[in-house]
């Protein structure tokens, strides 16, 4: 029997909130949350500030544990087998960190090599993707910190798919993109579902993107997951024209570009 790609069942995570020097409450960012995402499946996440979707990537990224639930990823659990997991997975997100002083082709062999890939094999496949992102050979050995926020998002999610991760996990990939290199970015994730099969989980803030690119969208709120389905099936059950009103209803919330309170320094204490 062929296992899905994501399975979480009942995942939780709560974080211990500071309100003065010796004072300290517990703020649930996950609460019995529970999904699947289907092999080959284009799977996407909503939620406001605070609904806990950063959260829930980080845990599926193995960079926070979960206090309580369980999660697989291709078969394997967290986080027992993470060092499994780390190898089968690729990761973007709107923070991503480089080493800002070497060129996009250094950041990119070096992760190949990581993973034991040949330099000669990894250059080209990185050339190819850097390519189809709309990104100019030219660029490809200009130091990062001379990048503009767009190509350096381009570099972030060629470094993702260098390793050819059969799993993408997508945080706000999109994010700060002008609107070509935001198409640029959307053709390339379709064509690559459709070419190699791979499962990718998205986050994002545009409603137009998860319509376009996810098979099922799943609306996070106070950390818990309040609807689930297509995009004209969640538009069918809030009574909605659109995605977006739909999520207002059933969310009882807006979207919002600014970051998660938990990304907030010295607000919030991970447990």
């Amino acid at each position: 029997m062929e296992f899905p790609a994501i399975q979480v069942c009942n995942l939780k995570k709560s974080f211990r909130k500071r309100e003065g020097f010796f004072k300290k409450s517990r703020l649930w960012a996950l609460e019995d949350v529970s999904f699947e995402v289907h092999k080959g499946e284009t799977y996407g996440l909503l939620g406001p500030n605070g609904s806990g979707k950063s959260s829930l990537i980080r845990i599926l990224s193995t960079l926070l544990t979960a206090d309580g639930g369980e999660v697989r990823l291709m078969g394997h659990s967290l986080p027992k087998e993470q060092e499994v997991v780390r190898r089968i997975i690729g990761r973007v997100s709107v923070d991503a960190a480089f080493y800002k002083k070497l060129s996009a082709r250094e950041n990119l062999l070096y992760t190949a090599l990581l993973y034991g890939q040949k330099p000669g094999e990894a250059e080209r496949r990185a050339m190819e993707i850097l390519e189809q992102l709309g990104m100019e050979k030219t660029k490809f050995s200009t130091p990062l910190e001379e990048m503009s926020r767009g190509m350096q998002q381009k570099i972030s999610i060629a470094r993702a798919l260098v390793i050819d991760p059969p799993l993408l996990l997508l945080d706000e990939p999109t994010t700060g993109l002008d609107p070509k290199s935001r198409r640029d970015v959307q053709s390339f994730l379709e064509a690559l579902r459709q070419r190699t099969g791979t499962t990718i989980l998205l986050t994002t803030h545009d409603m137009a993107e998860a319509e376009r690119l996810c098979a099922r969208i799943g609306f996070l709120a106070h950390g818990k997951l309040v609807a689930e389905g297509t995009a004209e099936a969640l538009k069918q059950q809030a009574a909605a024209a659109t995605l977006d009103d739909a999520f207002i209803k059933l969310t009882g919330e807006g979207l919002s570009k600014d970051e998660e309170p938990q990304k907030e320094m010295g607000v919030l204490e991970g447990v």
